[in-house]
């Protein structure tokens, strides 16, 4: 026994050893240094706001719950320069996009100058959508979807709407409403702006008449009542906006197609590890109360879902954008 502990105790410390050297060089959980989260629009808008939120709540549920996300604005050509950017990143799980409809949907759809395809990215996970409005100022004439369709039908081209651009919802949505109540494409005169924010603003200055907007960007107009929503393009009514008609109600059911939503993307090929952790963060999200408080509030509907998911709701949203542009002629 006595020759037998001296050679237990040297394999214990060879063991305590071994262990030591182990954990001082094991990988430190991701992230091991700042994730950047590419916002691919100006800040101030409803993407950056989308960004911050996520930069906010994801970190706890993230391996590495001390992490850092810092939110990189990068605006222009609709969104993507941002997008483009994270394209062409690393694949390290350090430089994300927080995707948009219109970076990551419209544009590849309809504009075949796109620097990148719409599946040339990571997909991590769909964070949540936001319904489509249609607004007026506080004090127009026009009470219901049907007394501003009617304007326009009267006087095609007399009412101008702010929008974002061709390839935006602003644009896309409201002419869809054209389209499908039967009026030409040009029934309303576009007055083009460089964000959301300023689309609202342009309403409640007098410089444009309407605009069909995300909720989130019209919810600080519409909380200060210098806007009325006509319209809520939802399924049902939506909490923030009871006595507002949902777009079945106000015979405008293809509104309910045009959404905004917010994903997480990355880099084609990101590591296994790094997806997982990303695919776990994000369905803990959708059971996070101050999260999806916090996502209410701002005018979204949660929804988080897997990679796989995610992509064939992007595949549908490309198929649905595609054919639209066609059936406007855009394309």
């Amino acid at each position: 026994m006595f020759r037998r502990r001296p050679l237990l105790l040297a394999g214990l410390s060879a063991a305590g050893c071994f262990a030591g050297r182990s954990a001082v060089g094991a990988e430190p959980p991701y992230p091991s240094q700042p994730i950047t989260l590419i916002a691919p629009f100006s800040g101030g808008g409803s993407a950056d706001a989308a960004a911050r939120l996520l930069a906010a709540h994801a970190p706890r549920h993230l391996p590495n719950t001390r992490a850092t996300i810092t939110v990189e604005n990068r605006p222009g050509a609709s969104g993507a320069i941002g997008t483009n950017a994270v394209a062409r990143a690393v694949p390290d799980g350090f430089t994300l996009l927080l995707a948009r409809t219109a970076s990551s949907a419209i544009l590849p759809a309809i504009d075949p100058r796109t620097p990148y395809a719409w599946d040339e990215f990571t997909m991590l996970g769909l964070l949540h959508e936001t319904p489509f409005v249609v607004c007026v100022r506080a004090d127009a004439p026009w009470r219901s979807l049907a007394d501003l369709l009617g304007a326009l039908r009267e006087a095609p081209g007399r009412l101008a709407f702010a929008t974002t651009g061709p390839a935006t919802i602003l644009d896309l949505g409201v002419r869809q409403l054209f389209v499908s109540s039967g009026l030409p494409i040009d029934a309303g005169t576009a007055l083009p702006l460089r964000g959301g924010a300023e689309a609202l603003a342009a309403v409640v200055s007098g410089d444009a008449h309407f605009v069909g907007s995300g909720l989130t960007d019209a919810m600080p107009a519409l909380s200060a009542r210098s806007v009325r929503a006509l319209v809520v393009g939802s399924g049902e009514r939506h909490s923030l906006l009871p006595d507002v008609p949902t777009a079945k109600e106000a015979d405008a059911e293809s509104l309910t197609a045009i959404t905004g939503w917010s994903a997480v993307f990355g880099p084609s090929s990101l590591p296994a590890p790094v997806v997982e952790a990303w695919v776990n963060a994000i369905a803990s999200l959708g059971s996070d109360r101050a999260w999806m408080e916090a996502a209410r509030r701002s005018g979204s509907v949660p929804r988080s879902s897997s990679p796989s998911a995610t992509r064939d709701f992007l595949q549908a949203q490309i198929a649905l954008y595609g054919d639209l542009a066609r059936r406007l002629g855009l394309i």
